[in-house]
């Protein structure tokens, strides 16, 4: 009878011992697909293929439907599909909030307003917003400039963006774009190239704008990484090349942590002039170092998994407080 209930035991204990191992390894494997899941869907936003980021979300949204590191990507991904309506919409359904998911609530509103109140004209790798008093004359230019220095930036960085570039072609300081702008400020990017119209009657201004401001797309579409400033602003003054040497301007120079910041916090125009200068001087020391723009491309694409600094490192063998440094 011990005998029995010994080999009883001993059979339930491995029946449970089975169960207990095909639950693991069931729970290890969902494991591994969301790990694989978590980590393609990654890959996808850091090349900004929105439609397979969107997949992926969705997919993890379906095990953790609440967690809000998700749904803060979904609303970014429905923004740059262009789909600002259903983005918001989104976002009214969210039951937390924070300043960016408010401000892409805002930006959204306002491309609303902006792709109904203003003309739209196409070409392949462009879409250009502008003002109805504008002629089709310069909005055609515009087209055609832009082209040819997408084709150019192409070359230049050996690399395509995945989506199509808008250009606002704006008179009217509603169409300006989200946020305070001091008044040395004309054109900007913001995720759109932002352009005065009164510029499009002078070539010698408005090309090297235009080269300018869609570097800036170029680098946002190349990396989502935190580019540091003087990186992006000193590489889209080389390519405009409309400041190349012109002489240091006179005063201190501005510091390495001013340059790392957004320019447009800065109201006075000779600071904002100097910040520009010495950010094209860093980066032109780091050309001088290796002339390769792919290998610049890379550089920057490495940012979006270590700092500037292991990057400097590691693609010119230098630091930024010695580019610095050489640049005064």
């Amino acid at each position: 009878m011990k005998n029995l209930i010994v080999i009883f035991l001993a059979m339930v204990a491995a029946i449970f011992l089975v169960r207990s191992v095909r639950t693991s390894w069931a729970e290890m494997d969902k494991f591994n697909k969301r790990e694989a899941l978590i980590a393609e869907t990654g890959r996808c936003l850091e090349a900004a293929d929105w439609n397979c980021a969107e997949k992926g979300v969705r997919e993890l949204l379906c095990d953790a439907p609440h967690d809000t590191n998700l749904q803060m990507h979904m609303a970014i991904i429905l923004y740059e599909q262009e789909r600002y309506e259903e983005c918001r919409r989104y976002i009214a359904t969210l039951k937390f909030s924070n300043n960016d998911l408010a401000l892409i609530d805002k930006k959204a509103e306002s491309l609303i307003r902006e792709m109904a109140e203003l003309g739209i004209e196409r070409s392949m790798h462009f879409r250009v917003e502008f003002e109805g008093s504008l002629s089709k004359r310069d909005v055609m230019e515009a087209l055609a400039v832009l082209e040819v220095a997408y084709d150019s930036l192409c070359r230049l960085f050996d690399f395509h963006p995945e989506n199509k570039m808008h250009l606002v072609l704006y008179e009217s300081p509603q169409y300006q774009g989200v946020g305070p702008r001091p008044d040395w400020v004309g054109a900007i990017f913001d995720g759109k190239l932002r352009v005065p119209v009164n510029v499009m009657q002078f070539r010698e201004i408005y090309r090297p704008i235009l080269f300018h401001e869609l570097t800036h797309a170029f680098v946002r579409a190349m990396t989502h990484a935190n580019v540091p400033l003087w990186v992006n602003e000193g590489i889209a003054q080389v390519v405009d090349a409309s400041r190349t040497g012109k002489p240091r301007p006179e005063g201190a120079a501005p510091s390495l942590e001013a340059l790392a910041t957004p320019f447009v916090k800065e109201n006075n125009s000779s600071n904002a002039e100097r910040l520009y200068w010495y950010s094209q001087r860093m980066v032109e020391q780091l050309l001088h170092r290796n002339a390769n723009f792919v290998h610049f491309r890379e550089f920057i694409q490495s940012m979006q998994k270590q700092d500037v600094d292991r990057a400097l490192e590691q693609y010119y063998g230098v630091s930024a407080q010695q580019l610095y440094d050489e640049s005064r």
